[in-house]
């Protein structure tokens, strides 16, 4: 697990382009414009796994890319963190479609992260995806569009490396795997609930996510949890620190940046998708 010292060594001491290997720069210029340099489309992996929503992708998963994701997630490199926070908050947009949003819902933007397996948050010392999405709150915050993360889903069982797994194998993985942490389905509220990720590739983890929020709120309604809840936000120590630095690491709780007294709306799902990257195949041609 990082300690707080490798966290200062990662900002303080020269390092090499995590993309490419360019020397003294964390993030070069190529790499950053691989990264989030073209506009965000619409990506639709084949076979499309029931259940999928519509989803957006900042970049082609390829060379620089997969390179500086891979060392975010395994090997650390928590300097990436704004940037790859800034891609993901331009698939976020890119699904809003206008003010108003593409689903014509308004209101602030809550981004459920994919959960990452116990183990490896544990292994890695850090969760990236969650990671990610706070810095991508940050952004759409500072760009004007009120966000915040609601990381209310958790694995309810093991699941097998999904490397190697075809399309309808990952899908037998995934089936029943993810569910609304106790209590979180109150967290989903004020807006447009969009589920974000690093990476889609065969769209199952995605769709067992979905699922997951979909079942959680109808569950809530059949308990009595009804829309008109009200919800009061935690004065927590990670929610100060994210409103202070908007990529502090995170503790605890679920909700971050909250408005107090909000009122749950139970969603039936997810709005849409965003991740950071997806495979050349699956984006759609522009225009279309």
């Amino acid at each position: 697990m990082r300690g707080w010292w490798q966290d200062l060594t990662d900002l303080v001491l020269p390092t090499d382009c995590a993309g490419c290997g360019a020397p003294r720069t964390t993030l070069c210029p190529r790499c950053r414009t691989a990264l989030a340099g073209g506009a965000p489309r619409r990506v639709r992996p084949l076979p499309k796994p029931p259940g999928l929503p519509a989803a957006y992708a900042s970049a082609p998963y390829a060379e620089a890319v997969r390179a500086l994701l891979l060392a975010h997630k395994e090997r650390g490199a928590l300097t990436l963190t704004g940037a790859l926070g800034a891609a993901l908050a331009g698939a976020v947009r890119a699904g809003l479609g206008g003010p108003a949003g593409a689903f014509g819902v308004p209101g602030t933007v809550v981004l459920v992260p994919v959960p990452s397996a116990r183990w490896a948050v544990r292994a890695r010392g850090h969760d990236p995806v969650r990671r990610m999405a706070l810095a991508a709150a940050g952004e759409l915050r500072r760009t004007g569009t009120p966000a915040r993360v609601a990381a209310v889903l958790r694995q309810r069982r093991p699941v097998a490396d999904q490397a190697g797994l075809d399309a309808r194998r990952r899908l037998a993985n995934l089936a029943g795997a993810l569910e609304i942490a106790k209590g979180g389905e109150r967290l989903l509220s004020g807006g447009r609930v969009v589920l974000v990720d690093d990476l889609v590739t065969t769209g199952a983890t995605l769709a067992e996510a979905a699922r997951a929020l979909r079942e959680g709120t109808v569950l809530c309604r059949e308990r009595g949890n009804g829309p008109t809840r009200p919800v009061y936000e935690n004065a927590t120590r990670e929610g100060r620190e994210e409103r202070q630095t908007g990529t502090r690491p995170e503790k605890g709780k679920w909700v971050h940046g909250a408005v107090k007294n909000a009122v749950v709306n139970a969603l039936g799902a997810p709005s849409y998708a965003a991740v950071i990257a997806a495979p050349w195949d699956t984006f759609e041609i522009a225009g279309n």
